[in-house]
């Protein structure tokens, strides 16, 4: 499988998105705590060298069954996670914007998965329509951590192309985690820049949102369409499309099955035809 970096650590394209082994709404307990630390385990079998989590997911959960299932882990295992949110009792989703905040959340990802060091956190902001003062000083919590070795890089999601400009002129960025796929493309514009400076562009949601139903991906009947003419699933062929776009987009699919598990990195194998990239291009315009 292809490799590109992401911070010190050279990762294959397909990783491994965490955001789904906790229970439903990614909040408690998963169903199958066993089919859980089976698919991680199983994940890096296959080569997968590259893992998104979350101390929010869960909230917990996803780092300490990561951890159970792969501690001590393999030196060239990218763990990533992201300080920006926080769960309420009920489930919700609560930004979390304060800088000292920020710095807590990352010594408990540290904590609960057992490391010195993260391979990269990312800056998840909420709500922010460019970079301001907060963002400013959440930034220098982030810097700081990284030269005290914390984490080994800096990524930002959910940004526009300002925050990313914004905080080149302050230090490198290893990434960029934004919402992209098929027939949503809002962040063509950060997918352009970082192409253009070789920063990992890391696209959530590829298979759009579980929570939108009908699904605009999967649901697409062109894709279905394609996927049956390959014989492959909807789910391979809009991956193997949205890795296809270029060449520092790095999927982290998640999944609670190993099955699924397996379909998702064998998109590495999928080459769409002339046709079929072409159509699946024009889907959003």
């Amino acid at each position: 499988m292809d490799s590109f970096p992401l911070g010190r650590y050279s990762v294959a394209r397909i990783g491994f998105g965490a955001m789904q082994l906790p229970g439903p709404g990614v909040f408690g307990p998963p169903r199958d705590r066993d089919a859980a630390l089976a698919v991680l385990r199983r994940a890096v079998e296959l080569g997968v060298n590259h893992i998104d989590t979350a101390q929010f997911y869960g909230p917990d959960v996803a780092n300490e069954l990561i951890r159970e299932a792969l501690h001590p882990y393999p030196e060239n295992l990218a763990l990533v996670s992201k300080v920006g949110g926080r769960r309420d009792d009920s489930g919700g989703w609560v930004p979390v914007a304060e800088p000292a905040d920020l710095r807590r959340d990352i010594e408990a990802n540290l904590r609960t998965l057992g490391v010195d060091q993260l391979a990269a956190v990312n800056l998840r902001l909420f709500e922010s329509d460019g970079p301001d003062q907060l963002f400013d000083d959440q930034l220098s919590i982030m810097i700081k951590a990284r030269d005290e070795g914390l984490i080994g890089g800096i990524g930002l999601s959910n940004i526009n192309r300002e925050h990313l400009l914004h905080a080149l002129g302050r230090t490198e960025i290893a990434c960029v985690q934004n919402a992209f796929n098929l027939v949503h493309r809002e962040s063509v514009a950060e997918l352009e820049e970082c192409t253009t400076r070789g920063i990992a562009f890391v696209p959530f949601f590829p298979l759009g949102a579980a929570f939108m139903q009908p699904n605009p991906v999967l649901g697409n009947q062109l894709v279905q369409d394609i996927a049956e003419r390959l014989g492959r699933t909807p789910a391979q062929v809009a991956l193997a499309w949205t890795l296809s776009v270029a060449p520092n987009v790095l999927l982290i699919p998640g999944t609670s099955s190993v099955r699924h598990l397996e379909e998702n990195l064998d998109v590495a194998s999928i080459e769409l035809d002339g046709d079929a990239r072409e159509q699946l291009t024009a889907v959003a315009s």
